[in-house]
């Protein structure tokens, strides 16, 4: 029975990665994947309070309403303890299925001891992240915060944040669900309860490395475990010699596979799981070492994609202006849109030039005054007290 859920959790887990990340990509445009992206995150929770306010009326509602808001608005320990019975669970079912077989014939007695510290080393990693200062701005170390980073004119100007009552220094953000502004703000985790900023950023990125390591040292180990009943068992001699079914092990591998998912189906699951894992973790550690290494972070990125669709639409509006003022520059167009018209089967290459925005290259509108380099990124980011103000406050805009 547990296999079956360990199965049906690592199916939804696959579904709602792909539904997720894939359904707004313009190949799945029109297909299933958007339209169920768009039902799952938006339309299915508008359907469920419709049907919660038929049956149990506005109170219903409203209570629905109020847990979602402590769910989603409001630090809550619901991850974290989701987290925990994840590396708990994952761990006690190897432990339960595969830890009698250390050592054995390609993993030595060693392994008893490394595979619990790692696990351990993990969850210290964890509280560290979740309970570490992010970087909160207060009226005491405001003017230390102000000099840190200069205003770039485009996505940091100077303003005030109207909950705290003090003046936001650059690369801050005000976060409404933990109710503070934080320094070189990255975003909010809710598997951390916390938020990610200038004072703990490495030990979230130092999370990231060391959970993506302890997903493939699990894979190792169950690896070299069932290569190590495959061996000991002698089931390629039996299989060629004894039974005579092929020579070579990519003929007889059907039969080990069948053999492994026979006695060892649950090590299979669980190995499953961990790279489908591994493999989430690695993208979401890859972008992080992209901001890390060009010295972004995440709000800032979409600070930048909102700043350049601003610029796009100012433009879009500019062309506007000036159709309207100077109509005789669009004879040449009218004449080859009426030309098209006329020609049915050309209908195809005609394009609405009235909502057609002219976009920006985002190398030339993005420019990024705070890189200093890989190398000073790295260093900023892994000891924040060392940056000096000096550094970036003369620094020439650079870009990306």
């Amino acid at each position: 029975m547990g296999d079956f859920w360990l199965l049906l959790y690592l199916l939804l887990l696959i579904s709602v990665v792909i539904v997720k990340v894939c359904g707004d990509w313009s190949c799945f445009e029109g297909t299933p994947v958007q339209t169920v992206r768009h039902w799952c995150f938006g339309g299915a929770w508008d359907c469920f309070l419709t049907m919660v306010e038929s049956f149990l009326g506005e109170r219903g509602s409203h209570a629905v309403q109020e847990v979602e808001y402590y769910c989603c608005e409001r630090r809550n320990p619901i991850l974290q303890i989701f987290y925990l019975a994840i590396i708990g669970g994952s761990f006690l079912i190897f432990f339960r299925t595969s830890f009698q077989y250390i050592p054995s014939y390609y993993i030595s007695s060693v392994h008893r001891y490394t595979g619990p510290l790692a696990v351990f080393a993990g969850i210290i990693l964890f509280l560290i992240t979740c309970f570490s200062d992010p970087g909160t701005i207060t009226v005491g170390n405001l003017k230390q915060h102000q000099t840190r980073y200069a205003y770039d004119g485009k996505i940091y100007e100077e303003k005030a944040c109207y909950t705290c009552k003090i003046p936001r220094p650059a690369r801050s953000k005000h976060c409404s669900i933990c109710d503070r502004c934080v320094a070189r703000f990255d975003h909010h985790c809710g598997w951390m309860n916390n938020c990610i900023g200038e004072n703990n950023l490495r030990y979230f990125l130092a999370f990231l490395i060391w959970h993506c390591f302890l997903c493939w040292y699990g894979m190792y180990i169950l690896v070299a475990i069932l290569a190590g009943q495959v061996k000991q068992r002698r089931l390629m001699y039996l299989i060629t010699v004894y039974y005579g079914h092929g020579d070579t092990f990519m003929e007889v591998f059907p039969l080990i596979l069948e053999w492994l998912l026979a006695l060892y189906h649950t090590q299979i699951l669980l190995l499953l799981f961990l790279m489908v894992l591994s493999l989430l973790l690695a993208a979401f550690l890859g972008y992080h070492l992209y901001l890390l290494f060009t010295n972004m972070t995440t709000n800032e990125t979409y600070k930048w994609d909102a700043y350049l669709k601003w610029q796009s639409h100012l433009a879009m509006s500019k062309q506007e202006a000036e159709e309207k003022t100077c109509p005789t520059s669009n004879v040449g167009r009218v004449r080859s849109n009426s030309f098209l018209s006329k020609c049915s089967f050309l209908h195809i290459f005609r394009r609405n030039q009235s909502t057609v925005a002219p976009t920006l290259n985002p190398a030339q509108g993005r420019v990024n005054i705070y890189s200093a380099g890989i190398l000073m990124n790295i260093v900023e980011v892994m000891f924040p007290s060392y940056r000096t103000n000096a550094h970036h406050n003369s620094k020439k805009p650079k870009e990306e």
